[in-house]
């Protein structure tokens, strides 16, 4: 099958799927921080490529319900920061409304001003084998919701001081919007097979 990962520089989740013996490519503005195939530049330029799911993690900073506190100045709307919400939105619905039948959009739990459509279902990395907080909304259209694979026990609430999340520097937001890589390997894993064998299924009937 053929698979996008949108928003992706990491790899992660394009590599899981190419270990599983699928035609993916990752795709953001930034390059690659592992070889393969990527697409460096806006993701509109293929989006309307025929792709057997796509696969998306756009930016969040402000749609994301941990930025809502931003929104308000005193009592008053932001204007300028909801307005650059909006734009985040149309993009995050690009995916939604693409012609593909099996997306699957990632992002944290978003502000309701936006109105962004339900989410699926909410993640946590030790759902798969990662002993680690990060609560992720899934929005799926055409896929199964994720099974967990290996629960463990987290370590840590990620906004505990020291903890890979609240760590600063300049990759900061770079390490936090990277893929765990057990969930990577769980969407391969879980999905890799999905449209193919309902495709089949259908075709049987």
């Amino acid at each position: 099958m053929r698979i996008l990962v949108a928003c992706e520089y990491s790899g992660r989740v394009r590599d899981a799927f190419i270990k599983r013996g699928h035609d993916a490519m990752s795709c953001d503005l930034l390059p690659t921080e592992s070889p393969g195939p990527h697409y460096q530049g806006d993701v509109r330029d293929i989006l309307g490529e025929r792709w057997d799911i796509i696969i998306a993690h756009p930016p969040c900073t402000y749609l994301s319900n941990a930025g809502a506190k931003h929104l308000f100045r005193g009592h008053e709307l932001n204007e300028a920061r909801y307005q650059e919400g909006l734009k985040a939105k149309a993009f995050f619905m690009l995916f939604i409304e693409s012609d593909c039948a099996s997306v699957c959009i990632e992002n944290p739990i978003p502000s309701k001003i936006y109105e962004l459509p339900p989410y699926t279902q909410i993640v946590q990395p030790y759902y798969f084998g990662e002993p680690a907080q990060k609560k992720t909304c899934l929005w799926l259209k055409g896929l199964p919701a994720l099974k967990p694979s290996c629960i463990v026990e987290p370590l840590s609430n990620c906004h505990d001081a020291g903890t890979w999340f609240m760590k600063g520097g300049k990759d900061r937001q770079k390490n936090r919007a990277r893929t765990f890589q057990g969930i990577a390997d769980a969407m391969a894993e879980q999905w890799g097979c999905y449209p193919r064998r309902e495709a089949q299924e259908v075709k049987n009937l």
